[in-house]
Parts: C-alpha cells; sequence; structure tokens
C-alpha cells in the first residue's frame, strides 16, 4: 500500500480535503472489489488533533506530524478557504518548515488550490512547472518567483510534484493518479460512482465552454444559456432564443455581448465545438456522426468551424 499523508490544519477547504481523499478511499473499495491488494494507505495529519474546517465543523482525531515519511510516500497539502488570512500566522509559519523539511522524502507531492502558495513556501516548486486557482495565479508567481506558474489549467504535474487548481480541480487530479496505480480501469470505475462522467486532462482550461462567460446576473441571459448548455444539439435559431429570453432578437443580442461578453449564436457554437471534440475521441465515430450529433448538421460545416475556432481539422481530435 503507498501511505498518503493528507495535511489537515484550521480553516481547511473541507471540499479541497474531501474532494482528494474520497476518491483515493473508494479507489481501495474497487479494489477490494475486484479482488485486489488495497492500494492506498490513508493518513490524515497536522499541527494539531483538532481544526475548524471551511463549514466551522470541527475535524478531530487529526495525526501529529510524522518526523519523517516512509518510502514511497504520498504528501498532499489541501487549500485554505481564506489563505491570505490563514497562511500569515505562526500556525502557517510552522507547517511551511514542516514541509520543506519533510517534503522532499516523498515520493509523490501533491496540492490542491491554494495548498500550492503553502508547498511554494516550501520550496516545493522552485524551477517546476505548476498551477492553481485562477484567482490565485498572481499570488503564487509573486511569492514563488523560482516557479514556473502556468494559467488556465486544471493540474500540472513535473518531476514528482503535482498541482491542482481550484476546489474540484482535485478530484480531477486524484482521478489521474489513481489511475497511475490502478490503470485507466480503477481511474474510470472510480469517476463512475462519484458520477464524474467526463474527466479533464490537466491541459484542458479551468473555465470550458460549458462554465465560461456565466461571470453575471442576468436571469435572461443565464436562462437562453441554461437551455444551450442543456441541447446544443437542437436547432437554435436566434428567434428561438429570443422567445425564450421573452425579448427581441436585437435585445437579447445586445443582453448577451453585456452580459457574457459573447453573441448567442457563438456561444452556442463554443457548446458544440466542446462537445465535439470529446465525440471525436471515440473511435467508433466519424466526423460525419459527429457533425451531426452535435448540430452541425455536415461535416464540411464542423470543419470550417473546428478550422476556424482552432487552426485545426475535426481529425486531429479524432482516433480515425
Amino acid at each position: 500500500m503507498i501511505p498518503v499523508y493528507i495535511v489537515v490544519f484550521e480553516d481547511v477547504l473541507l471540499l479541497d480535503l474531501t474532494g482528494i481523499a474520497e476518491p483515493l478511499r473508494l479507489a481501495n473499495e474497487w479494489a477490494a472489489e475486484a479482488g485486489r491488494p488495497l492500494p492506498f494507505d490513508l493518513h490524515f495529519t497536522g499541527p494539531e488533533d483538532r481544526a475548524r474546517c471551511s463549514l466551522g465543523l470541527d475535524l478531530q482525531n487529526i495525526a501529529p506530524l510524522p518526523d519523517t515519511l516512509p518510502a514511497g510516500s504520498w504528501l498532499i497539502v489541501p487549500g485554505a478557504a481564506q489563505s491570505r488570512e490563514s497562511y500569515a500566522g505562526e500556525r502557517a509559519q510552522k507547517l511551511v518548515a514542516w514541509l520543506a523539511r519533510v517534503g522532499g522524502a516523498a515520493a509523490w507531492r501533491m496540492t490542491v488550490c491554494s495548498g500550492a502558495l503553502l508547498a511554494g513556501r516550501a520550496g516545493w516548486l522552485d524551477g517546476r512547472s505548476c498551477t492553481t486557482h485562477h484567482d490565485l495565479i498572481d499570488r503564487l508567481r509573486h511569492s514563488c518567483p523560482a516557479a514556473k506558474v502556468v494559467d488556465n489549467r486544471i493540474y500540472v504535474v513535473d518531476r514528482g510534484v503535482a498541482t491542482s487548481a481550484g476546489i474540484t480541480a482535485g478530484i480531477d487530479l486524484a482521478l489521474w493518479a489513481i489511475g497511475e496505480v490502478l490503470g485507466p480501469q480503477g481511474a474510470l470505475a472510480v469517476a463512475r460512482e462519484m458520477v464524474v462522467f467526463a474527466r479533464r486532462a490537466g491541459a484542458d482550461p479551468q473555465l470550458s465552454p460549458w462554465l465560461a462567460n456565466r461571470g453575471h446576473l442576468h436571469p435572461a441571459v443565464h436562462k437562453v444559456q441554461d437551455a444551450l448548455a442543456a441541447a446544443p444539439a437542437e436547432d437554435w435559431p436566434l428567434p428561438r432564443m429570443a422567445a425564450l429570453a421573452h425579448t427581441s432578437e436585437r435585445h437579447l443580442s445586445r443582453l448577451f455581448a453585456e452580459h457574457a461578453g459573447i453573441t448567442p449564436l457563438h456561444y452556442l457554437q463554443q457548446l458544440r465545438l466542446a462537445l465535439a471534440e470529446k465525440l471525436l475521441a471515440d473511435p467508433q465515430r466519424s466526423v460525419e456522426n459527429v457533425a451531426d450529433a452535435v448540430g452541425f448538421g455536415s461535416a464540411h460545416h464542423l470543419r470550417r468551424i473546428f478550422k476556424q475556432a482552432k487552426g485545426a481539422t475535426p481529425r486531429r481530435y479524432s482516433a480515425e
């Protein structure tokens, strides 16, 4: 079994913690059911035996920070809910000192979200490519100038150190790690159990087309975006979108430009392209089949849109 040490501390973001720990636990369950040895031996360790998490719940029975790590260990650092305040005190300084002292013995060192800021202060990221939550990228660059901070990535792996972006990206990092140990079959089994059907690779953007252009509060625009995201392959002429928003076509276009920063048709096109990329990874699907499935109508239309948007043909993304 791989000894996995997950650090728990005051103000730890609960979803950071569980998002990477729960997939590892489920991987153990899958391995047991498959008659395979359990892969992960989970340990929750921290500076104190009790810590209040981001939701105000007290986490108890936290083991003391070990003086040394066993051979082949993994060391995982989740983030804090209020990292600027939480990482400024004496507690954080002691934790960083421990990470710097024992971290080098770990076979893998991993971080979720703002945990990268602690890792950077401990020297883990010097000379390595890394990432963090998109709101923290500038802070990481400033606090860790020796690191090669990468924007817009779900996770980055570089020579025994893996860093992930905000919160749920820890799930994607955990699934990658499980795949390294149990292979794709094990990772897929855990993804299915967690109902995470569309796994994201490390190079996938943090703000996918399904999430981008949604940072606004206009209810009519959100209503149309929700409808397009739910059924991107359907026929969506502008009059249909406008009727859904109870406004004119011209006014809907204005609303999209003002609040979403994109036209309604361009937004729909981005969703269809994202769906097409996923379907093209299936070797059983032809370009023609995918074009019809996502609403482009013809392979010629899909190829033209792909060329305009990505500078490449759909065949580059397919398994054909």
